[in-house]
């Protein structure tokens, strides 16, 4: 049960790289970002969530995309750079920094998911604008000083059941 205040407007902010990476990686599992959605809103008013996605040329992420978008969840997509000698690199920082700041004065409380300590600066930022801050990510790969900074943090890594799916193989 919430004891978060209903009227609360949120915004949630996806890394969606960030949490599928750390899920792989850490329990070799998928996102429920149906269950991560629900937790984030907790009770409260939704007005707009935006996952940042990256798109490769062969677009076998597309279900996803949909999948995303059907939950309600604005896709913000960016393609992959693929450079000479093979590295890759898709970084939405900037764009989820940007997102925030243009769109926090309509709401009271931004949830940011990911542990990306690039996100330090932001959080500092929005708090000094009164925002309420909430970090939902996996705590074995979040920046400390990120869930430091934030007004609350939560480790979807506490509950597998809910935030995570087997990966189908």
């Amino acid at each position: 049960m919430s004891t978060k205040p209903k009227e609360q407007r949120v915004e949630v902010l996806i890394d969606v790289q960030n949490l599928y990476h750390s899920a792989k990686n850490l329990f070799n599992a998928r996102v429920n970002f149906e269950g991560i959605l629900e937790k984030a809103i907790d009770g409260r008013k939704l007005i707009r969530a935006f996952g940042y996605v990256v798109s490769t040329k062969t677009g076998e992420e597309k279900p996803f995309f949909e999948a995303l978008t059907a939950l309600g969840i604005e896709t913000r997509v960016k393609e992959l750079q693929e450079f000479y000698g093979g590295a890759k690199k898709a970084d939405w920082d900037v764009g989820i920094v940007i997102d925030a700041v243009r769109t926090a004065p309509g709401v009271d409380v931004i949830i940011i998911c990911s542990g990306d300590g690039d996100f330090i600066p932001l959080v500092e930022y929005l708090k000094a604008q009164g925002k309420r801050i909430e970090v939902l990510a996996f705590k074995k790969t979040t920046s400390s000083k990120l869930q430091e900074a934030a007004d609350e943090f939560f480790d979807i890594g506490s509950d597998r059941k809910k935030f995570l799916m087997k990966i189908n193989k």
